[in-house]
């Protein structure tokens, strides 16, 4: 599993598929180790993107919103921040929203060959969430990801592993702290 570890983090890739993170929602996904990371999610009635460069997140006042409606709290964000990115530090660096959890075990009963080849499964489990990695046995790379989070289920394929993506970050005169985000947002 490290060397799949290893392989994410050492060369580009991308992802798309499902998420549990929002109902109905979907999401993809871009990594370079020198540019950073990007993701852009969808769900019904919006879009947002975040990025990750240098352990430093920034999260767009869309999804951002979307994603505290989600844990329950209402956010209305005024329109002349529509574009503007949130944002925070990253403990433990951008990789931390792709790397397979050293505590991930493997499952050999849900082992499987995909287009010819052998896949293995690595699976973490806590709480209400479980999520199975299933990497190829001859590349050791992360081909996909399913997950399961309090009823709702996703599947991610990763893919296009070394090709050259373009990720820009958001300007500096498009960002904002939390702290600053909350002072001019509406909740409830």
């Amino acid at each position: 599993m490290e060397e799949a570890n290893d392989r994410l983090r050492s060369a580009s890739f991308h992802s798309s598929g499902t998420t549990t993170a929002f109902s109905g929602g979907t999401q993809e996904a871009w990594w370079d180790p020198d540019q950073g990371y990007r993701l852009k999610a969808s769900w019904i009635g919006g879009t947002g993107e975040m990025f990750c460069k240098d352990g430093k997140t920034y999260t767009s006042a869309a999804l951002l919103a979307h994603s505290l409606k989600e844990k329950g709290q209402s956010v209305t964000v005024p329109d002349r921040l529509a574009g503007t990115f949130v944002t925070s530090e990253t403990d433990g660096g951008c990789e931390r929203f792709f790397e397979i959890p050293e505590s991930a075990k493997h499952e050999p009963g849900d082992d499987r060959t995909s287009r010819g080849k052998q896949i293995q499964a690595f699976a973490v489990a806590a709480g209400g969430a479980r999520d199975t990695y299933y990497i190829e046995s001859d590349t050791s790379r992360l081909v996909e990801l399913v997950s399961a989070r309090n009823g709702r289920f996703s599947t991610t394929q990763y893919d296009s592993f070394g090709e050259f993506f373009s990720i820009t970050l958001p300007s500096d005169a498009n960002t904002m702290s939390m702290d600053d985000f909350r002072r001019h947002v509406t909740v409830g």
